[in-house]
């Protein structure tokens, strides 16, 4: 390989050390069975609780700690040109995880399988951490002191240490000191779950998904169902795609209307009969309620008459209106052309 760095040009002439030429090897093979790499970070993180995730995470993972220069070469040996999103990636204390379960799914596995270990200071307590009653495997001596400074009653018998009570060592939440994580130590209470903190994913070599968009509650996918399936019935429903659904509502809405404009039109039909005597009789009664006052003599009585009508007109008004009045729907020229497109 030739590098050129300004009239130099570097060519390598020894051939690159069998160590790292199997461990490429390796990446390279890993790369070619498994669709998902998800970089976890190494920092802080024992060696038992790596070696133990080996272990629980068999058959549905694999985990391999390398050097990110020969993940790149991999990489591209496997898919060509890394992307540069996936490249700036590759750094740091970060090691990998080949997988070809669902990354979602993959993420609540790791979580599941949560490594317990000791109480160091400055740990955060996960819950109330108590410490039971009963013996320890302790012999008097300045450990006591310890005790006594965190109020667990105790007691000498057999030549041991008995706690009295249960007794609260530390609250959820709180952080954990030295003199308490030394009394967990000395009682073999191991209150703390450590994960692998995953990173985030690289989906074929060709696209890094950061962990927080893996990462989402099922009440967020239950609502993001939601707005999709109601995004959904808005489209259907204008553009009319002829599904029971749609129909149910497009329908009606095309009826009412199509009467409503059979009776503008003076269309006589069964349905529009009711409709155009209730708009002749209320012209006359109009035309009355005009005439009355120029001619009294003869005797118009259309004040009660004028509001039975009014009342009546209101009320197939009323009945015109679609049946999901506060839901915006399509309009008539949209179910017009859509209902056309069915036949």
């Amino acid at each position: 390989m030739a590098v050129q760095l300004g009239k130099r040009v570097y060519v390598r002439e020894r051939p690159y050390p069998q160590k790292k030429a199997k461990i490429t090897s390796e990446l390279e093979d890993l790369i070619k069975r498994y669709n998902y790499i998800l970089l976890f970070d190494l920092h802080g993180l024992s060696a038992r609780i790596l070696h133990e995730y080996r272990f629980r995470l068999r058959g549905v993972g694999t985990i391999k700690v390398a050097k990110h220069n020969l993940m790149r070469i991999a990489l591209r040996r496997v898919y060509g040109e890394l992307p540069p999103e996936v490249d700036r990636e590759l750094f740091g204390e970060r090691a990998y995880i080949f997988t070809n379960e669902n990354p979602a799914l993959f993420l609540k596995e790791v979580e599941a399988k949560a490594v317990r270990r000791k109480a160091k200071a400055g740990d955060g307590a996960p819950y109330d951490i108590v410490a039971p009653a009963g013996p320890t495997n302790l012999s008097p001596g300045p450990i006591l002191s310890k005790f006594g400074k965190l109020k667990i009653p105790t007691r000498v018998q057999e030549g041991k240490i008995w706690i009295a009570k249960d007794s609260p060592v530390v609250k959820a939440g709180q952080q954990i000191t030295d003199e308490i994580a030394d009394i967990l130590r000395v009682l073999g209470v191991e209150p703390i779950y450590e994960k692998l903190r995953l990173v985030g994913v690289i989906w074929r070599g060709r696209r890094f998904v950061p962990i927080d968009e893996i990462a989402v509650e099922p009440k967020r996918y239950f609502e993001m169902l939601q707005q999709a399936a109601g995004a959904a019935r808005n489209l259907a429903l204008n553009v009319v795609y002829p599904t029971p659904e749609v129909l149910a509502v497009v329908l009606p809405n095309a009826h009412a209307r199509a009467l409503a404009l059979a009776a503008r039109l003076g269309v006589m039909s069964k349905e529009t009969l009711p409709m155009l005597l209730a708009r002749a009789s209320s012209e006359a009664t109009a035309l009355a309620a005009a005439i009355a006052p120029k001619a009294p003599e003869l005797g118009l009585q259309i004040q009660q008459r004028q509001q039975q009508v009014e009342q009546r007109v209101e009320g197939e008004k009323k009945e015109e209106k679609p049946a999901e009045e506060g839901e915006k729907g399509p309009s008539e020229e949209d179910i017009a052309s859509g209902l056309a497109s069915l036949f």
